[in-house]
C-alpha cells in the first residue's frame, strides 16, 4: 500500500517552532547545536520513498529566524509494488532577515527505483539560503534507479533558478555520456544565496577537477559537482559552503 505523508516545521524568530508535526515515514526533531540556528533533524521511521509513495516536507522560516535542517542518514530511493512512481515534494519559504540552511544527506536511487522529486523555494529579498543537493545513482555495485529532480526557486517573487535533471533508464538518453556525468555515479549541487553577493558578485571558476562555481543573474552562487562516490563530492560541496556561506 502506497503511503501519503507531509511533515511540517514551522520556525520564528525566538528560536522556538511553533510546528514541528511528523507524518508516516517523516520524522522530524529538534536536536541540539552550538550554532545559533534552531535546530531540526529529519529522522526516517522506516524504508520510503518506495514506488507510488507521495512524501512531502514543508518549512516556514518567517522573519528573522535561523533555521538549519539537516537528516540523520540518506534518503534511499526503492522500488515498491505500485507501479507509478514515488514523489518527494519540499517547499520552502524564508522570511524577511531570515536564514534557512537546508542540509540533508544524500539521495540514493536504487536499482529499479522511480522517483520524482521537487524542491520550490520562495525567498524574501533581504533572506539567507543555503541548499545542498546530493544524488547518487544506484548503491555500491548495481545500476541505478530512475530520478527526476526539479528546483525551482524565486526571490521576492522574480524566479531565480529552475532546473530539472533526470537520470537512469527512463532518462533522456545522454544522461551518462560526457557532456552530463560521464560516467560518474554521485552529482550535486550547493546553492548560496545571500544579498551582499549583490554588491561583490563571485567570480565563475574551478573548484576542482569536476566542480564549477557560478553566479546566478541575481545574488547567488550556483556549484555544480559531479564525483566518482559520494564521500569525494562531499568533499568538493563542503569546501565550497564554507568558502561560500560562513554565516
Amino acid at each position: 500500500m502506497s503511503l501519503r505523508a507531509t511533515a511540517r516545521i514551522v520556525a520564528d524568530a525566538a528560536g522556538r517552532l511553533p510546528v514541528l508535526e511528523s507524518d508516516g515515514p517523516l520524522a522530524v526533531r529538534r536536536t541540539r547545536t552550538t550554532d545559533p540556528y534552531t535546530r531540526v533533524t529529519v529522522v526516517g521511521a522506516m524504508s520510503a520513498p518506495l514506488g507510488g509513495d507521495r512524501l512531502a516536507i514543508q518549512a516556514d522560516v518567517r522573519d528573522g529566524a535561523r533555521l538549519l535542517v539537516d537528516s540523520a542518514a540518506a534518503t534511499v530511493a526503492l522500488p515498491g509494488r505500485a507501479a507509478e512512481p514515488a514523489t518527494y515534494d519540499i517547499r520552502l519559504t524564508v522570511g524577511e532577515g531570515a536564514v534557512l540552511r537546508w542540509l540533508p544527506e544524500q539521495l540514493i536511487s536504487a536499482d529499479g527505483s522511480d522517483l520524482r522529486m521537487r524542491t520550490t523555494v520562495e525567498l524574501a529579498a533581504t533572506a539567507r539560503f543555503v541548499l545542498r543537493e546530493e544524488q547518487v545513482l544506484g548503491r555500491h555495485g548495481e545500476a541505478t534507479g530512475t530520478l527526476t529532480t526539479r528546483l525551482t526557486v524565486r526571490r521576492a517573487g522574480r524566479p531565480l533558478l529552475d532546473q530539472e535533471l533526470a537520470y537512469g533508464p527512463g532518462a533522456p538518453d545522454g544522461w551518462d555520456g560526457g557532456a552530463v556525468l560521464a560516467g560518474h555515479r554521485a552529482t550535486g549541487q550547493l546553492l548560496v544565496v545571500d544579498p551582499a553577493f549583490g554588491e561583490k558578485p563571485v567570480e565563475p571558476r574551478l573548484l576542482a577537477e569536476n566542480a564549477v562555481l557560478a553566479p546566478l543573474a541575481g545574488p547567488a552562487a550556483l556549484v555544480t559537482a559531479v564525483a566518482p562516490d559520494a564521500l569525494r563530492l562531499r568533499r568538493a560541496l563542503d569546501e565550497a559552503l564554507r568558502e561560500l556561506a560562513p554565516f
